[in-house]
């Protein structure tokens, strides 16, 4: 187990940090299906952009912990669509995005219509992502999963990754990379949370 949380976080920090090899897929396509190291069987980091590959997926049933410290899975959010962000402290794409976080769940927090969850991978702990947090002025809670028993359930190869569910808990897209939260690719792309398919 403590080597695939090491091979894990090897592979996400591989992909935080590297330049963009292509500009952000349409909001349409398929990440995967878009990725030249994918059809040639390179296992290469996913494209930025859209991945549907995984839609209709629920919500894996494992535990991290809720801003509170206590347990906390998926499962607990069905009934509205919520927004996961996978993130971490060191990942600069992932701090770069988190403002517009922030802004997309003031807009949201009003009429309740879609629920915003950002959860650090940081090993370090609580206090350690909320001082970070602090210091850079977000506001939103923060889940922890330290063990990454959440980003490895979802196969989550790149940080950020950030993923749909719809209020049935199954999941609508994931956009892997970092995005403008308040921007109009966001907009189009959370519109489809009101409309559950299936």
């Amino acid at each position: 187990m403590r080597s695939i949380v090491c091979l894990l976080a090897v592979m996400a920090l591989a992909g935080c940090d590297r330049e963009e090899a292509a500009p952000p897929q349409e909001a349409n396509a398929d990440a995967s299906a878009a990725s030249p190291g994918a059809s040639s069987g390179a296992s290469a980091v996913p494209v930025k952009g859209v991945d549907r590959s995984k839609a209709g997926t629920p919500a894996p049933d494992v535990t991290f912990q809720n801003p509170d410290g206590g347990e906390f899975t998926l499962s607990r959010s069905k009934g509205s669509p919520v927004l996961v962000n996978l993130w971490a402290t060191w990942c600069a794409p992932c701090v770069k995005e988190l403002p517009t976080l922030q802004k997309l769940d003031e807009r949201h927090a009003v009429n309740g219509d879609l629920g915003i969850m950002i959860v650090s991978q940081d090993m370090a702990g609580k206090a350690t992502v909320d001082s970070f947090l602090t210091e850079k002025g977000i506001k939103l809670r923060s889940f922890l999963d330290p063990e990454m028993k959440l980003s490895g359930a979802l196969g989550v190869e790149v940080m950020p990754t950030t993923i749909l569910y719809d209020s049935n808990g199954r999941e609508v897209w994931r956009y892997i990379g970092d995005l403008d939260w308040t921007g109009e690719e966001a907009r189009k792309l959370l519109a489809e949370a009101a409309a559950p398919k299936g």
